[in-house]
């Protein structure tokens, strides 16, 4: 079964434990020893920033990001693994505080974008085509202080800069609908997949689908994964999960909701999302309480509960169920589905 599906993380997923109320609880561990780790917990594929390829990049020539990344690669074929994206990290960037492709000063905007067709060359040394952008600053606290008309426009500019740069790139957005922004731009897969219709080359941009983002919207995260699937352009997932409409928990996968996991399982298992090729990518936090040497089991566990779950969709009773809907017994079908989970 674990051989049917390609699974990542990304290095920021073993982190120190900091939050925004307290400072670091546990001590960082080398990215060497974090690629040594992948295969260890089950994955093959690695998510990339940009700066955890190559860090300091913005003080770099063309010619040692190229050398830095070409160093990476050779890490990576070492221990076996390959790299699943890479995403321009503009969020953390002094220059990104109004947002980066849509901020109001245009230089921003031209640095925003330059990164970005730096993030692909990155992407191209480590031998992935994807480039995944999460548009974590492009949006507003306060909604006059941009032209929302102008912002979907400079989108859309950014967006044929990049496939013109690399017409064998491939961009993934990865939607949110708040966090850091109080209102973002392109808040789900919907506004995803629209604005790529209008880009130069709308086969090339799809979405990435994060659990928690499509809960943040009030969603669900299976329906969201089922949008995209049935156009063809779910092009990876960051599973996890989230007790509530608060924060970004990043909770372990089926932790809060494990009806919801399920459905998110079934509905990968319906498209046969195994045979694509793409990536079951993990985008979990262990918790600030967790041991250092136990800070990885959040990765371990999350990846057990899907195979579990891909188990259960796959043994579920269909005949049953089908006989049910025929009848309309929705309330029986109900009980089926949470006997056939807790493993009546």
């Amino acid at each position: 079964m674990s051989a049917e599906y390609r699974f990542s993380f990304g290095p920021w997923n073993l982190h120190e434990g900091a939050d925004p109320f307290g400072p670091t609880v546990r001590p960082t561990v080398a990215f060497a020893e974090k690629l040594r780790m992948y295969k260890q917990l089950g994955f093959e594929g690695v998510q990339f920033h940009d700066d955890d390829a190559v860090p300091d990049l913005e003080t770099l020539s063309a010619a040692e990001v190229a050398k830095k990344a070409a160093a990476v690669k050779k890490m990576l074929d070492a221990e076996g693994l390959v790299a699943e994206f890479v995403a321009p990290r503009l969020w953390e960037h002094p220059n990104g505080i109004d947002g980066a492709y849509t901020a109001n000063d245009p230089a921003v905007r031209r640095w925003a974008i330059d990164r970005s067709k730096r993030a692909i060359d990155i992407a191209n040394a480590l031998d992935t085509r994807l480039i995944v952008l999460w548009l974590a600053r492009e949006g507003t606290y306060i909604r006059e202080s941009k032209n929302a008309l102008d912002s979907h426009r400079y989108l859309v500019d950014a967006l044929n800069e990049m496939l013109r740069h690399d017409p064998r790139s491939q961009i993934a957005i990865e939607s949110k609908p708040n966090e850091p922004m109080d209102h973002a731009y392109i808040p789900t897969v919907g506004h995803a997949l629209a604005i790529a219709h209008q880009t130069v080359d709308p086969d090339r941009v799809g979405g990435l689908i994060e659990t928690a983002h499509a809960m943040l919207a009030g969603l669900d995260p299976s329906d969201e994964m089922a949008f995209a699937l049935s156009a063809g352009k779910l092009w990876s997932v960051h599973l996890n999960d989230q007790n509530g409409l608060k924060f970004d928990q990043d909770k372990s996968f089926g932790a809060a909701n494990l009806r919801g996991a399920f459905n998110q399982v079934r509905i990968l298992e319906l498209a046969k999302y195994a045979e694509t090729g793409r990536f079951i990518g993990l985008d979990v936090k262990a918790m600030r309480t967790q041991k250092a040497d136990v800070a990885h089991k959040h990765l371990a566990n999350s990846r057990q509960v899907f195979l579990t779950l891909v188990d259960k969709v796959r043994r579920f009773p269909n005949d049953q169920a089908a006989r049910l809907i025929a009848d309309r017994d929705y309330e029986a079908l109900e009980l089926l589905v949470l006997e056939h989970l807790m493993g009546n």
